[in-house]
């Protein structure tokens, strides 16, 4: 069933909004050649419970951890480890924050050092993507909107999108209807309404959109070992066109 929320439910999905934007600022910072994703995940449960916020993915149908992290060919649900992050890596960090019972849902694809100049471009695609999605949240609006115009534009660009993962709906929980594809056709789905919040997060590959599974039957890769990068966000659909709670911007 898909809700829609209340302005006090959409406070408190702001204000945990809020306290992940500033907690992706400092995983900004700290993103260098030799830092490790469980350094990072460590930082963000203690980072969260300071804030007096929970990581909500963890335990979530037996995920481990506060955060999904994914370095270059992995797509999304990467573990945690304690491999370092060589120069030339990319890695998405995700996370969802519950606040009080609110929840924001965001990741960001960060460049390790130096990188080349085919994942400067994979990472400039990924995140006008995002945006494009975005500019078709008004109300009237159909969910199949959104996907063709992330999937128009990415594989213009030469990129291709990942079918196998899509966006939804949150709050109460991490994941609610509807689903949202990050491609399709236009005047398909159902119609955006008022108050409704959903997440964005195009994931977009250099190579093929198929992905495979690891063993730990969490981690996606993609089939070809091509790079794959991801930027989404939480948006609440109102009158006056998408409001990201998670804007890194404001």
């Amino acid at each position: 069933m898909i809700t829609r929320k209340s302005k006090r439910e959409i406070e408190k999905m702001q204000a945990a909004g809020d306290l992940l934007v500033k907690c992706h600022k400092e995983i900004a910072k700290m993103i260098k050649p030799g830092i490790t994703t469980m350094e990072i995940d460590s930082f963000v449960e203690k980072y969260l419970a300071e804030h007096g916020a929970t990581p909500e993915q963890k335990g979530f149908s037996g995920y481990p951890y506060a955060i999904c992290a994914s370095v270059n060919d992995e797509i999304c649900h990467g573990f945690p480890r304690e491999e370092k992050l060589q120069d030339g890596d990319i890695v998405t960090i995700d996370m969802v924050v519950n606040l009080n019972g609110g929840l924001a849902d965001s990741a960001w694809t960060y460049p390790v050092g130096n990188i080349d100049e085919k994942a400067k471009k994979l990472l400039e695609v990924s995140k006008i993507s995002l945006d494009k999605g975005i500019e078709q949240c008004q109300p009237g609006s159909r969910i199949g909107d959104i996907g063709h115009a992330i999937q128009t534009y990415a594989e213009g660009e030469g990129f291709s999108v990942v079918r196998d993962f899509t966006g939804h709906g949150i709050g109460p929980t991490i994941h609610e209807d509807p689903h949202i594809p990050h491609f399709g056709l236009p005047n398909k789905g159902a119609r955006l309404k008022e108050g409704m919040v959903i997440t964005i997060e195009p994931m977009i590959n250099e190579g093929t959109w198929q992905s495979k599974m690891d063993s730990n039957n969490w981690t996606a890769r993609t089939v070809d070992q091509g790079r794959s990068a991801q930027y989404e966000h939480t948006v609440v659909i109102t009158k006056d066109g998408p409001l990201l709670t998670t804007d890194q911007d404001k």
